[in-house]
């Protein structure tokens, strides 16, 4: 059942009502053609969907049905979305989130698990306090622990709940000029250096989507994850992605003498090429194979006609990948995610940020937990933190 709170906006004031839809079609009688409400949607079964995102300026792959589809599959939340757009219209705005129901973190309702950022589809200040008062409401109503949204520009939302705060770090490298005229931005001291140092070790690319390129990255990933003092996600959670993906999700590879050093996971939508995860194994890391892989997905994103590469989030306090980025030539810009909750400050156990005594227990812990067991640690708690 999609619990939905539609807000009607009739002269400028708003007004609350409840229902609740089963399926994707929900119809609301509109008085008149100055009303508008809220209704919930669940997005992988509206074939509305993909034509809205494919028309919105601002939708990124995390929006997308292929990545909604992989977090149902592998951790079995619930995409829902709130539009103001009744069934017989084509969509014109959405707020997407997953219902993320744990008995370790909580009740919760986030926009979106697992997405460096979400932004929320809304074009309109009227639009944004109706969809924003349904989902407030839905949090009081069902009592979820607390919303989160992720938007990449300013998003607040009028409301008597608390609110908390977390910012990152964001990176986007554009793609526009010349691709000698990006090379030369680089950090000609270090990126540069490195690249180069790459090319004379004779080291190997390969690309694509295959099991064995997947069982290559999966391993490094491990290892990496090993040597942070975290776990990671669930070989399944990137198999789903590469299924759901299809040929816009490539894993990347650099060899040495036939070894896998160094990889990662790009993911392509509209004009973005995503840079999602990556990973190498540090005995290598003076030979550049993370800056080749890098150089490589600027040259086939440029030469694809793409215009921004997305480096992803960072949290703030990992100076030395900010710096990394940084020495790329792409723009750095701050990113808040905000919680809306009843509680004072909304957090879970697995918000490490909140607690730098428990980020280093958990890290010296699984800094020696076996890699064979640290995949395991992953699949248990994933579906937990969201």
């Amino acid at each position: 059942m999609c619990a939905t709170t539609n807000s009607a906006v009739t002269g400028g004031e708003i007004q609350l009502m409840t229902s609740y839809a089963t399926g994707m079609d929900f119809a609301v009688e509109r008085s008149s053609s100055a009303t508008k409400v809220s209704q919930c949607i669940k997005p992988l079964n509206d074939p509305r969907w993909d034509k809205f995102l494919a028309k919105h300026p601002r939708a990124s792959m995390f929006h997308s049905s292929p990545w909604l589809e992989a977090l149902s599959r592998t951790y079995g939340f619930q995409p829902i979305a709130y539009s103001t757009s009744c069934a017989e219209q084509e969509l014109e705005n959405a707020i997407v989130a997953c219902r993320v129901e744990s008995w370790l973190t909580g009740r919760r309702l986030v926009s979106l698990p697992f997405s460096d950022h979400c932004e929320p589809l809304v074009d309109t200040k009227e639009d944004q306090e109706i969809l924003t008062a349904a989902l407030v409401r839905e949090i009081e109503d069902q009592r979820w622990r607390y919303l989160e949204i992720r938007p990449l520009e300013p998003f607040e939302i009028v409301t008597s709940l608390a609110h908390t705060a977390v910012t990152y770090a964001f990176h986007q490298l554009d793609l526009g000029p010349h691709i000698d005229t990006i090379f030369r931005r680089f950090h000609k001291s270090s990126t540069q250096r490195k690249i180069r140092r790459a090319e004379r070790e004779r080291l190997t690319y390969r690309e694509g989507s295959t099991k064995t390129l997947l069982d290559d990255f999966f391993r490094l990933f491990t290892l990496s994850r090993k040597k942070q003092g975290l776990a990671p996600q669930s070989k399944q959670w990137f198999a789903n992605l590469m299924d759901c993906f299809g040929d816009a999700l490539k894993v990347r590879v650099v060899f040495k003498d036939g070894q896998a050093i160094a990889a990662m996971i790009t993911i392509r939508h509209k004009d973005t090429l995503t840079y999602k995860y990556g990973c190498c194994d540090a005995r290598f890391n003076n030979l550049g194979c993370m800056h080749l892989l890098f150089w490589n997905v600027i040259q086939d994103a440029k030469a694809a006609g793409l215009r921004f590469l997305d480096f992803g989030r960072t949290n703030s306090d990992q100076q030395g990948l900010i710096t990394f980025k940084n020495r790329w030539g792409a723009t750095q810009s701050v990113l808040t995610y905000s919680r809306y909750g009843a509680a004072k400050k909304s957090t879970h156990v697995f918000d490490l940020h909140t607690s730098k005594w428990k980020s280093r227990v958990t890290k010296y812990a699984l800094q020696h937990v076996s890699p064979v067991f640290l995949p395991m640690i992953g699949q248990m708690l994933y579906k937990h933190i969201g």
